[in-house]
């Protein structure tokens, strides 16, 4: 991977000061949510869509002022990075009474 990030940013090797990996079993381990080493919480399968992390109108908000949830396990899912993050902070803003932002 660094190699192939090399080829388009020059010294891109030069800038990192550390690095650290896991295999499969040992995330596993770290997590039992990441069964086989999947970080993704599973297949993204139209029930789990729907239902994960729980069966809600707002994935997002526990029920506790102030508590919220963005892991990829929210909608829309992996793969779309950063947006689990913005989704729970506009749920939050919301609850705020917050205007709706747009995205850039």
């Amino acid at each position: 991977m660094t190699a192939q990030i090399e080829r388009f940013a020059p010294d891109f090797r030069e800038r990192i000061l550390a690095t650290h990996s896991r295999t499969a079993h040992q995330l596993a381990a770290y997590n039992p949510n990441y069964t086989g080493g999947d970080i993704a919480g599973g297949a993204s399968t139209a029930r789990q869509l729907l239902l994960r992390p729980r069966a809600a109108a707002d994935p997002y908000s526990l029920g506790v002022p102030g508590v919220y949830l963005c892991p990829a396990s929210t909608p829309p899912g992996t793969g779309v990075h950063g947006m689990c993050g913005a989704k729970a902070a506009e749920s939050a803003l919301a609850h705020l009474g917050a205007p709706a932002r747009s995205a850039p």
